[in-house]
């Protein structure tokens, strides 16, 4: 469930990413801590909604992954000369996005938004339940686990009425905990917040994507799961071959 507390960003939230720099977060926009709590299998379970971090009006998110202040900048960007080149194509989802269709749902998918959540895989992998998707388990597993998606890579669309099913998410940034396997995600943008590149060049508004907060993205500045370790990444891409 949402903490309504968050709900105080305001009309002028966005977040701007500076040239080889941090995020630069303006409006008063929350920032929570996310955490992953995975079963006794080490499957994602749910998010844990943990506390809310003092923040003023304005503020400056590490985006080099070396800060000593974490979440926050203490120009570490400029001492390692940190190259944050955007490299996102900034291509609208629905280009980026494969189909796979069921009997009651389609999911899109954008595989390079991935931020390794691992919420796909929770009571099933998504990609095989869909199929499944005129049996009621198998539609609310598929729904829960694309919802539960912090990047955005996943989205359901219940095929009755077209109708896209997306999470109602309080307008806020959350600072994803990945305890299970000892690594911090990236930051998790709830509730169309927009993102500018350095350039003020309007990323597409969405309601929930991921931003890179390691530094090693191919993808800047959205995460690609660079933070994640490169062997468990592997078993996870070949699950879903």
């Amino acid at each position: 469930m949402e903490n309504k507390e968050t709900s105080k960003a305001n009309d002028n939230s966005r977040i701007h990413v500076l040239k080889n720099g941090p995020y630069l977060v303006s409006g008063n926009i929350p920032l929570i801590n996310m955490t992953i709590q995975c079963d006794t299998h080490g499957i994602p379970a749910q998010w844990v909604i943990g506390e809310k971090l003092k923040t003023t009006e304005t503020y400056i998110l590490c985006r080099c992954g070396q800060s000593k202040n974490k979440p926050f900048c203490d120009a570490t960007h400029v001492q390692v000369n940190f190259d944050g080149t955007e490299t996102s194509d900034n291509e609208p989802y629905e280009k980026m996005a494969k189909e796979i269709d069921g009997p009651t749902l389609k999911l899109k998918d954008a595989e390079i938004l991935c931020a390794s959540a691992r919420f796909c895989h929770r009571g099933g992998d998504i990609w095989q339940v869909i199929p499944k998707s005129d049996e009621l388990w198998a539609k609310k597993n598929a729904i829960e686990n694309a919802c539960d998606c912090p990047s955005g890579r996943l989205v359901v669309i219940d095929k009755v009425g077209g109708k896209t099913i997306e999470p109602s998410l309080e307008k806020s940034i959350g600072l994803i905990k990945d305890p299970a396997i000892g690594v911090d995600g990236p930051l998790w943008v709830r509730s169309g917040i927009p993102v500018y590149s350095a350039e003020g060049v309007a990323y597409e508004v969405r309601n929930r994507v991921t931003l890179c907060r390691c530094g090693k993205s191919t993808n800047k500045p959205f995460c690609d799961s660079s933070h994640y370790p490169e062997e468990d990444r592997e078993v996870i891409e070949n699950e879903q071959k």
